[in-house]
């Protein structure tokens, strides 16, 4: 047993002196494999404890963990000594220029949809905003959709509850503003909604702008006038629009929107697959029956609907392939705007 501790003695004297005079990295790792690792000197002591009879083994247990712990001390303080000696050469030099820190920016989505709101804000609209969950009433009665309606089908909707839903357009808050604001009404409706629908064009969970008009004399040239000027404000001042019947359970006429393609300008191409226009926005005239909800008297106002994916209109303007690429958080795209 005394021939082991001294063993062990004379190891960690050993040990110490390799390690301190190591003068590089390499070095260091050797020495510390030549006595720490798991074929090294130590490591082979320790394992002949259990040879040993029992008496002896606890003072042979404790001189091994001390060596143990000795060597280990010494590595480490040869390691720091090896990095300080390194310093010098990666010191800070205060005379180079500093780095500025990465500074954020609005993503394309807020991007796109504050841009549309701050259009619409010069042409004498209002933003206001409303829930995201929705009561049955507000996102379909209200709006002219029957409990029956199999327009009901066209929206995909997510349920949280008997009456209760993910709003699956922003309409709902027109007929809240109307039941608390009394003719005229120029407003525009920013906010997430939500549908059961999930491919390259289309997420369950994507941003909208609606637009409302109730006014005296409002007609349909008002209403092409209005997404005319909005096109050529957020496109391009030569960018054309057209209107195309359509059917909305909300509107009567009701009018599909499309601008001209982006890309070819209306001549043809893959993205607008030869047609020469791209699908911006649904519209319309507000249906008279909308009116009896919150009061208004169809004979003295008329009005006008409008409502865009802000995910389409970022696509469309900046000849995006995916709807996925605005949802990815991917740095790199991010980037680019």
């Amino acid at each position: 047993m005394n021939d082991i501790v001294k063993n062990l003695e004379n190891v960690s004297q050993e040990a110490l002196r390799a390690l301190e005079g190591a003068a590089d990295a390499a070095a260091l790792e050797k020495a510390r494999v030549e006595f720490l690792g798991a074929k090294g000197r130590l490591t082979e002591l320790t394992r002949s404890l259990g040879t040993l009879p029992k008496e002896g083994r606890p003072a042979a247990g404790q001189a091994a963990n001390k060596a143990k712990e000795e060597i280990t001390q010494a590595y480490k303080r040869a390691l720091a000594a090896l990095s300080q000696a390194k310093a010098p050469s990666q010191a800070l030099d205060v005379t180079l220029p500093g780095r500025k820190p990465a500074q954020g920016h609005r993503h394309l989505i807020s991007k796109t949809s504050h841009e549309i709101c701050q259009i619409f804000a010069k042409l004498g609209f209002s933003v206001v905003e409303g829930p995201e969950v929705e009561t049955d009433y507000y996102n379909f009665e209200a709006l002219n959709f029957p409990h029956d309606h199999p327009s009901r089908d066209m929206q995909e909707t997510l349920f949280v509850g008997d009456k209760l839903l993910l709003r699956t357009h922003t309409s709902p808050v027109q007929i809240r503003t109307m039941e608390k604001t009394k003719p005229p009404v120029w407003i525009v409706v920013p906010g997430k909604t939500y549908r059961r629908d999930d491919d390259i064009t289309h997420s369950p969970m994507f941003n909208q702008i609606e637009g409302l008009v109730v006014d005296k004399g409002i007609t349909m040239a008002d209403l092409k006038g209005v997404l005319t000027a909005f096109a050529a404000a957020f496109f391009s001042p030569e960018t054309k629009i057209r209107l195309r019947p359509s059917f909305f359970p909300f509107t009567e006429p009701s009018a599909e929107v499309d601008i001209a393609c982006v890309l070819c300008g209306g001549q043809g191409c893959r993205l607008c697959k030869g047609s020469g226009w791209l699908e911006l926005l649904g519209s319309g005239m507000v249906d008279p029956a909308l009116y009896g909800f919150v009061g208004y008297d169809p004979e003295q106002v008329s009005g006008f609907a409008f409502g865009m994916g802000v995910d389409r209109a970022a696509m469309l303007k900046y000849g995006l392939s995916n709807i996925r690429h605005l949802y990815e958080g991917d740095l790199r795209f991010s980037r680019q705007f």
